[in-house]
This record gives C-alpha cells, sequence and structure tokens, in this order.
C-alpha cells in the first residue's frame, strides 16, 4: 500500500513538472518568434513620418474594404511583450513593418485595430483608435516600421479575444489595406496579470485534483481488503487439508471407517 501512494505521488509530480515544462518551451517559442519578428521589423528601416490621431473631422478609414496590394508584405511585432498581454484601460505599442517588394512608392495614410469576441469575428468588441500618418511613403525595395498606439477600454471583462489591424496605404492614388495582425491578446485588469477568473479556475483543477486522489486512495484501500480476504480463505482450506492428510492411518480414521462398516 505505501508503494502505491509513492507512486502515485511520483506521478503527480511527473504530470505538474511536465505541464510547467511545456508552459516554459511555449513561453521560449514566443520569444524566440518575438525576436525574428523584431529582426525583420527592424531591417532597413526608413522614418515614419508625422504621426497624428483621426480626429471627426479628418477621413475615416475604417470604413473601406479594399484588397491588399501585391508585393507589399506586413509583419507585427508587440515589443517586450512577446505574450501579448494587454492592461485593460493601459495604452499598449506595437511596430508594423511594411515591406514594398514593388517598384511604386507606397504612400501610407493611416493604422486601425478592433477587437472582437474569439469564436466569433461579427461580434464586434469595441473598435480601437485610427492613428493617421502624414508625409509617410516607402519607395521600391524598402522596409519601413510604423508605430501603433491602443488602448483597450477599462471596463473590459479580463479574457482572450481578437486583435485585427488594418494598415491603409495608396499606390498611384488607388487606396489598399494590408490586415498586419489577426490573432489573440490576453486582457488583464490595471491591478496585476492574474484575473479573479483565473484564480477560481486553478482553485477548481486543484480541488478536483484532491478529489481524484482521495477516491483512488479509496479505491486502492477496497482493493486491499478484498485481496487480504481470499489470502485468508485460502489458508484456511490449506490447513484442512494438511490435516486430513496427517490424521490418515490413525485411530481416529479406523474409527470412523468402522462406523460407516456399521452403518451399512
Amino acid at each position: 500500500m505505501a508503494n502505491i501512494r509513492v507512486f502515485f505521488i511520483l506521478a503527480l509530480l511527473l504530470l505538474s513538472s511536465s505541464f510547467f515544462l511545456q508552459v516554459a518551451r511555449s513561453q521560449s517559442d514566443s520569444d524566440a518568434d518575438a525576436d525574428a519578428d523584431a529582426e525583420l521589423v527592424t531591417e532597413t528601416v526608413q522614418e515614419g513620418g508625422d504621426i497624428g490621431i483621426v480626429g471627426d473631422d479628418i477621413q475615416d478609414f475604417g470604413g473601406g474594404n479594399f484588397s491588399p496590394a501585391p508585393g507589399v508584405k506586413t509583419v507585427c511585432v508587440f515589443p517586450k511583450n512577446p505574450v501579448k498581454v494587454v492592461v485593460a484601460g493601459q495604452e499598449t505599442e506595437l511596430l508594423i513593418g511594411l515591406k514594398n517588394e514593388g517598384e511604386q512608392s507606397v504612400k501610407v495614410l493611416a493604422v486601425y485595430a478592433s477587437v472582437h469576441l474569439p469564436f466569433d469575428h461579427q461580434m464586434l468588441v469595441q473598435n480601437l483608435s485610427t492613428q493617421a500618418f502624414n508625409n509617410a511613403s516607402v519607395p521600391g525595395s524598402v522596409q519601413a516600421t510604423y508605430p501603433y498606439i491602443f488602448a483597450v477600454s477599462k471596463f473590459l471583462q479580463p479574457g482572450t479575444f481578437d486583435l485585427v489591424g488594418t494598415i491603409v496605404y495608396e499606390i498611384d492614388n488607388l487606396p489598399y489595406q494590408n490586415t498586419f495582425y489577426n490573432g489573440t491578446i490576453e486582457v488583464t485588469e490595471a491591478g496585476g496579470l492574474i484575473s479573479v477568473e483565473t484564480v477560481f479556475l486553478v482553485s477548481l483543477g486543484l480541488a478536483l485534483l484532491v478529489l481524484l486522489g482521495l477516491w483512488v486512495r479509496g479505491q486502492l484501500q477496497n482493493l486491499s481488503k478484498k485481496t487480504k480476504r481470499v489470502k485468508v480463505e485460502v489458508g484456511t482450506r490449506t490447513v484442512d487439508a494438511s490435516m486430513d492428510e496427517w490424521l490418515q492411518g490413525t485411530a481416529y480414521t479406523l474409527s470412523q471407517s468402522n462406523k460407516s462398516k456399521k452403518k451399512k
């Protein structure tokens, strides 16, 4: 029984250690991907031009739905934030790398983004600010980097959401757009990285593990009791058989045989 308990405890320790190892590997993979994207963004960087926030009297770039231009590629990096954790109510910065592989110059107009539910992109959660650029152009065979600063609502419930970011530009006075980011972000409370929901889920998981351990322990105890009972019954039968063999040929067995003959 003690060996079984030790084995069970070791199994739990191995499972927990493998979980934390997987988390560490995921963290390192995210860091490696972020470093690779950062190298791509910072390579052949050009000046991004003047930055301004779009007001009510300026064109709303988020209303259009344009196709991407051939030869224009974009990439996005969250500097010093590879896990993409966004604190509600606080500003978050990301960098957009735009590479112009064509011959004509690309005029960057604006950048905007929106937050959606992860299971349904048609469910809009929040439209983020639109950031306009003045005198921002990217010549042919050149890559430029543009910053974008956004902040989700401080009333947004912590959890996982999808962020969709779009950059709008012109080539030969024709509008185009590229989606530079379409992935998940983790929104947390301003008080810390651990939300109430996370604490509840962790507590629930630990409680389930304790209940599972108690159930396994009870099953092992019942199994050990049944095994002991079977051993005792088999041992008693063995003693009775040996006693019969030892009494054969004695006066006891002869008297028993004589009694059986008289009855006949």
